[in-house]
C-alpha cells in the first residue's frame, strides 16, 4: 500500500487525499489565507489517520455494544464506536461507521483555530459539513440508476452536519436489499452508521430472487464474517417492494423518534419512502408527500 496521496482536483480548489480505502475530497469557504490553513491543518491530520485505524483495527472489527463504549485510543476509533454503541442490536461493529467518522475526524481537524464560511469533506459519499452562521449548503440525494436525484439545502440552522449513504449497491457489504438508503443526521458518523441499520432492514427475508452469499468468502478480513449479505437482488413485485421499504422505514422513523438520525431517504427499485421531510427542498417534499409515500 502506497503512502497518504495529498493532491489538487483540476478546478484548483479541491483536495483530493488517498491512502488505502481512504479516499476524500476536501473544499473549504472563506478568507483565502484561512482556507490555506484550513488545508494545510487538514493535510497534516490525514498523514496520520490510516495508521491510527490500523493499530486498533482487531478490535473496531468487533461488535458494538448497546450504551457501553469501549476505550479507543484514537479519536476516530471512539467516534466510530460512539456512534455504532447507540444503534447496536443485533450485530453492528464500528466498522459501520469508519467513513463517516474518518469525514467528522478530518473536519474537526480542519476547521479548529479557523475562520471558515462553509467546508465539507466527502469520504466517498459519507459528508461531513461545516455551516458558519447565516451560510447553507446544497447536497444532492444520489439517484440509484432509477431517475430520482433531487437536492436539498442544509442551513447552518439545522441541526444536519452528516450524510450517509449505504446499500447493497455501495462500496460496503448489506445484510439488505436497498438500492440505496440516504441519511440525515448531526455528524457523519452517525449518519453512517444509521445508514448502514436502515438498508439492512430494507429486506425480504428468503425471498428466492435475493441473492447472497456469506461476506468473508468476499471479503477474508470482513467484519460480518460468515454473515450472508446481499449480491443480487432479482425481480420483485409492487408489494414486495413495498414490504421490504416500509420495513426499513419503520427503522428509519423509530431512530428518528429517538433523536439518532433528522431524515432518511430509502431506494428499492426505482421506488421510495422517506422521513424527515422538513429538511427535503419544496419539490422533493411534494412528490414525497403525493407520490413517494402513498
Amino acid at each position: 500500500m502506497n503512502g497518504p496521496q495529498i493532491s489538487w482536483l483540476p478546478d484548483g480548489r479541491r483536495l483530493h487525499m488517498n491512502h488505502g480505502p481512504i479516499d476524500l475530497i476536501v473544499e473549504a469557504f472563506g478568507e483565502p489565507a484561512e482556507v490555506r490553513a484550513a488545508y494545510e491543518q487538514a493535510a497534516d491530520r490525514f498523514r496520520t489517520i490510516l495508521e491510527e485505524l490500523v493499530t486498533e483495527l482487531t478490535e473496531l472489527r468487533r461488535p458494538s455494544t448497546h450504551g457501553r463504549l469501549r476505550r479507543f485510543a484514537g479519536s476516530t476509533a471512539r467516534r466510530m464506536e460512539a456512534a455504532c454503541a447507540r444503534l447496536a442490536g443485533d450485530f453492528l461493529t464500528p466498522m459501520a461507521a469508519v467513513a463517516g467518522a474518518v469525514a467528522d475526524e478530518m473536519l474537526a481537524d480542519m476547521i479548529t483555530g479557523r475562520a471558515l464560511d462553509r467546508a465539507y469533506v466527502n469520504d466517498g459519499g459519507d459528508i461531513a459539513t461545516h455551516l458558519a452562521p447565516g451560510q447553507s449548503m446544497n447536497a444532492a440525494v444520489a439517484g440509484t440508476g432509477h431517475g430520482f436525484s433531487d437536492r436539498i439545502t442544509i442551513d447552518a440552522a439545522s441541526p444536519v452536519r452528516g450524510i450517509a449513504t449505504s446499500g447493497w449497491r455501495g462500496r460496503s457489504f448489506s445484510l439488505g436489499i436497498a438500492d440505496a438508503v440516504t441519511v440525515l443526521a448531526r455528524t457523519g458518523a452517525a449518519a453512517d452508521a444509521a445508514a448502514t441499520v436502515i438498508a439492512n432492514a430494507v429486506d425480504l427475508p428468503g425471498h428466492p430472487a435475493v441473492k447472497r452469499q456469506p461476506a468473508c468468502e468476499l471479503a477474508p478480513d470482513s467484519d460480518l464474517g460468515q454473515r450472508k449479505v446481499t449480491v443480487e437482488v432479482g425481480r420483485l413485485s409492487a408489494d414486495e417492494i413495498t414490504a421490504a421499504l416500509e420495513a426499513g422505514l419503520s427503522v428509519a422513523d423509530d431512530l428518528r423518534r429517538r433523536g439518532l438520525i433528522e431524515g432518511a431517504a430509502l431506494f428499492l427499485a426505482g421506488e421510495a419512502k422517506v422521513c424527515g421531510i422538513s429538511t427535503i427542498n419544496p419539490a422533493l417534499r411534494e412528490r414525497t408527500l403525493e407520490e413517494l409515500n402513498a
